[in-house]
This record gives C-alpha cells, sequence and structure tokens, in this order.
C-alpha cells in the first residue's frame, strides 16, 4: 500500500483546433465548473480545487457523500458545478486512488470501470460519454462549452497532456484575406493569412490564420495570392501587423475562418481556415455579431 498523498496536480487536456473521432478516443461534456479532487481517508475527506483551496464548506453533501463510499481511502477528480435543474454536484470522470492504490499508470478504460464500479448517488454523478458521430457539433448545438477527447489508454498524467485534448465551441465567418507570411521550417506555400473585413470605408486587420490547411490548398493560395502582390498592406486600420516576412495583396479571396472568440482588441482567437467562398464578393464582408 502506498502512503496517501496530501495533493496531487490534475490532468489537464490541451486545446486543439482539430475535429475528428475514432475508436480509440472517448468523448465527454467539457464543464464549466470548479474543477475538484476528493481525497478520502476513512471519514475524512478533503475536496481541494486545482489550486489546492479547501472546498469542504461550499459542498458539505458532496463531503457526507463521498465519505459514504465503502472505499477505505480514495481519490477521486471531477468538476464540481453549481445546477439548479440537477440534485448532482460534483460530476466524476477520474479515479486516481482506490483502497490503497495508485491506480494513475492504469489506462483510462481500466480506471472508468473503477469509477463506475463505485455507487455513486446524487450528489454524487459520472460524467457520460457523448456518443455522437460529431461531438463538438452536439456541444455547440446544445448550449455547452465544448468536449473533452481522451484516448481510451492514456495514462494520468499530473500535467497538461495531449492524449487529452477540449474541443471549443466556434464561432465562424467569412473574411478577407490582406496578406500573407512566409513559410517556417517544413511548412509549404505560406505560414498564415492576414486576414480582415470592411468597416465602411475602412478595411480592418483582423488577425492570423495559420492552422486548417493541407499541403495541396498552402501550394494553391500561394498561387493565387502571388497574382495578387502589392507594394503596401491593404488595411487602414490595423493593430499589430506582422513587420517580417510578410507580402500583401490586393483584398479579393473571401475565406471562412472558424474561431474560439474575438479579443478584447479585436482579433481572432485561435482561428482555423475552414475554406475559400466563392459566393461573396469582399466588399460585402463585415465583422458579424
Amino acid at each position: 500500500m502506498s502512503a496517501f498523498p496530501d495533493w496531487l496536480t490534475p490532468m489537464a487536456a490541451t486545446l486543439t483546433q482539430e475535429r475528428f473521432t475514432g475508436p480509440e478516443w472517448v468523448f465527454e461534456r467539457k464543464l464549466d465548473g470548479i474543477r475538484m479532487l476528493a481525497f478520502k481517508q476513512d471519514a475524512d475527506v478533503r475536496l481541494l480545487s486545482r489550486n489546492r483551496l479547501l472546498q469542504n464548506g461550499s459542498y458539505p453533501r458532496v463531503v457526507d457523500a463521498v465519505a459514504a463510499l465503502p472505499a477505505s481511502d480514495l481519490i477521486l477528480d471531477g468538476e464540481a458545478m453549481w445546477d439548479p435543474g440537477s440534485r448532482v454536484a460534483y460530476h466524476l470522470f477520474d479515479v486516481l486512488r482506490i483502497d490503497g492504490r495508485d491506480v494513475t499508470r492504469l489506462p483510462l478504460d481500466e480506471r472508468r470501470a473503477l469509477l463506475r464500479a463505485l455507487p455513486l448517488a446524487p450528489p454524487l454523478g459520472h460524467v457520460r460519454d457523448v456518443i455522437d458521430s460529431k461531438p463538438w457539433e452536439r456541444a455547440c448545438r446544445e448550449g455547452w462549452e465544448g468536449v473533452i477527447g481522451k484516448r481510451r489508454d492514456s495514462l494520468y498524467e499530473h500535467r497538461r497532456s495531449a492524449s487529452w485534448l477540449k474541443m471549443k465551441c466556434e464561432a465562424s465567418q467569412e473574411l478577407v484575406v490582406g496578406g500573407f507570411t512566409d513559410p517556417q521550417g517544413g511548412r509549404v506555400g505560406l505560414g498564415a493569412l492576414l486576414v480582415g473585413y470592411f468597416e465602411g470605408a475602412d478595411f480592418v486587420f483582423a488577425g492570423k490564420v495559420g492552422t486548417g490547411f493541407d499541403t495541396k490548398l498552402l501550394l494553391g493560395l500561394r498561387e493565387q495570392l502571388n497574382r495578387l502582390q502589392i507594394p503596401r498592406a491593404p488595411f487602414t486600420k490595423a493593430v499589430g501587423l506582422p513587420r517580417l516576412r510578410a507580402h500583401w495583396v490586393r483584398p479579393e479571396i473571401v475565406v471562412q475562418v472558424a474561431f474560439i472568440e474575438w479579443t478584447v482588441h479585436g482579433k481572432l482567437r485561435h482561428s482555423r481556415l475552414l475554406g475559400v467562398r466563392t459566393d461573396k464578393t469582399a466588399r460585402e464582408v463585415v465583422r458579424e455579431t
């Protein structure tokens, strides 16, 4: 039996702009609550947030419910939420230790089986799998923050890991290409598109789009953009334009871009290219609300 720890760093998911499914992945709803680890030694229970603040006073019913679980010692991972429409206050998705055994080196599927074997009742509950061909689309459709994709064979790492990926709901709109940067490393064609939208007579810089391309699209876009090159930036409102390895083009090519949100400075956050639009003229493109 290993010594019972005072604290363990919770595993964190890495944000991704990729969208995929596969038999080696399981998807869960991304909850917007307080990440919380539950440490149980016999009747003693500590609920700790990710910054190690004690949460017992905020969730006394959760404390009692964890204390009543049959395991002699236990470390659980989940999300605490105040949900007026539900009796569940602590949504559990992982177990790190059970009956003196550190299970963080077991694959996720085995840890989930151990968690499912625990007799959970409100205010405790399991985070449900999202069984859908495109779980990220369901998340946006139902007003969730997003989904978490987890590799079924993933071990529990006490850090941010690419074995857990968070896919947040995205916004999408048309934007106009006003420039591009040179490719770096093994990239071909171009590095990133520099995009904007029209606001009256102004062409406003909205940021960079550097993902969502395949090699064919990179090379095809570079060929089109080469024919449109001009000596100066076409943006008339532009904060944060790159100064190095940037090329400017006449604002004629319209692209569809997905992104998480607009920053307070009016730039795209976590943008990715969805495709090129041929059904809209550049002058039609404005910032959507």
